[in-house]
């Protein structure tokens, strides 16, 4: 039977956006954005490069790679980044925040011109009225601000993003201006920043589509990219939206640490995108990147975490677990990765496990034993284990399982 006969897709009927013949690239915030969260550590230079390299793995376009104008620390931080993509011929573009101020774009012009790699800086500004309130900016002085930063930056060699922060609560003429300001003076590529996540998938859309106008109007060849937080829990679902309004390039980070609550998520990005047949990447590496993602910046990652978590591909349920035991007795890998889960587990180099909970059949028990090496036929281990189970308030751990076969073997040799 043919796989679309078995799972009726209500994701891809006719006039659904077509995912398969996108491209849209994405820009890995983990080494900056990532480590701005108040609950992080900041890793060694080589922590930061192993993660590099899995980014390019998994098919990431670009990073970026730090603020050097935070201060020494970050500035030494990004030359190292900067001088492994360059000594390893990496495949990944690089890009740098800064301020609209010279003081925080000539740092990275100097990593540039030392390093001999091309870098992208994205100089941002607030964009907001309520931002703009509580700094007591004018429009003349954002718009001088923009002006002398970004023709520094293209003037020193360097490819400009001009960043407006809160554009999702900004006014549009507030954007008009400061957008039309920054492609004057030569940036080619603008970001759209959901900075404190206020944003709903329709208020991304309208966002969208009133920015690619602008662009339009400017005659110019200008990238749009987004970079959205997920302070509402909308993270994923904005740059899904973004993607099907057609910006150019998506931002986000390793398990979605960031500023605050922070961004969305990188690696549930790929695994969609994946999943919609926009990234033909090879993802079996991407339990790897969040888990040293996790160990570098010194964050848990949640038991039920999607894909990467403990139990993500982990059941103790009876009927869920037969549905899967039935499927890998036909020796059917695609049905067994499918009958119960929404995403395969072998697409991310992992595979589904069965667990002996309260909620059990005995068909658990069974396949608990087989596979780890005991006799599923023997009645009196299996009733003794499914006893336990529903005497239990938890799912059954391999030491209290392993305990319960020694305590039957014995009684079995003393009788």
């Amino acid at each position: 039977m043919e796989s679309q006969d078995l799972i009726y897709d209500w994701n891809c009927l006719p006039g659904s956006f077509d995912y398969t013949k996108l491209h849209v690239e994405l820009d890995d915030e983990t080494l900056r954005d990532g480590l701005q969260n108040p609950s992080v550590k900041d890793p060694p230079l080589a922590q930061k490069c192993e993660l590099l390299h899995l980014m390019v793995e998994l098919g990431i376009q670009a990073a970026d790679i730090g603020l050097p104008g935070a201060g020494p620390r970050a500035q030494e931080a990004v030359l190292g980044i900067a001088r492994e993509i360059v000594d390893n011929d990496l495949p990944i573009a690089a890009n740098c925040a800064a301020r609209t101020v010279k003081a925080d774009i000539a740092p990275i012009a100097e990593v540039s011109q030392t390093t001999g790699l091309r870098l992208e800086v994205g100089a941002f500004i607030g964009s907001s009225p309520i931002r703009r309130y509580a700094e007591g900016w004018g429009s003349s002085m954002m718009r001088r601000a923009t002006e002398e930063a970004v023709t520094f930056a293209v003037s020193e060699g360097l490819d400009v993003m001009y960043v407006t922060e809160d554009t999702t609560r900004a006014r549009p003429e507030t954007l008009r201006e400061l957008y039309t300001t920054a492609i004057e003076c030569g940036a080619r590529r603008i970001c759209l920043a959901d900075t404190v996540g206020h944003a709903t998938p329709r208020g991304v859309r309208e966002l969208v589509r009133f920015v690619r106008e602008l662009v339009r109007e400017a005659g110019e060849d200008v990238k749009i990219d987004w970079h959205g937080h997920r302070d509402r829990g909308l993270g994923l679902a904005n740059c899904l939206a973004a993607i099907e309004e057609g910006v150019d390039r998506i931002h986000a980070t390793a398990l979605g640490i960031g500023e605050r609550v922070g961004n969305a998520e990188m690696d549930l990005l790929l695994v969609n995108l994946k999943l919609l047949g926009a990234h033909e990447g090879d993802l079996t590496r991407l339990p790897e990147y969040c888990r040293l993602a996790a160990r570098m910046c010194d964050v848990s990652v949640p038991h039920n975490y999607p894909v990467v978590g403990a139990d993500a591909f982990r059941t103790g349920t009876g009927v869920h677990a037969s549905a899967i035991i039935k499927a890998i007795r036909m020796g059917d890998r695609w049905l067994e990765d499918r009958v119960y889960s929404g995403v395969p587990a072998s697409e991310f180099g992992l595979r589904q496990t069965i667990e002996i909970s309260p909620v059990s059949g005995l068909s658990n028990v069974r396949y608990w034993l087989e596979e780890n090496g005991y006799d599923p036929e023997d009645e009196r281990l299996c009733a003794a284990v499914f006893d336990l189970a529903k005497r239990s308030d938890h799912t059954l751990t391999e030491a209290e399982i392993g305990a319960e076969i020694e305590r039957v073997r014995a009684e079995a040799a003393t009788t």
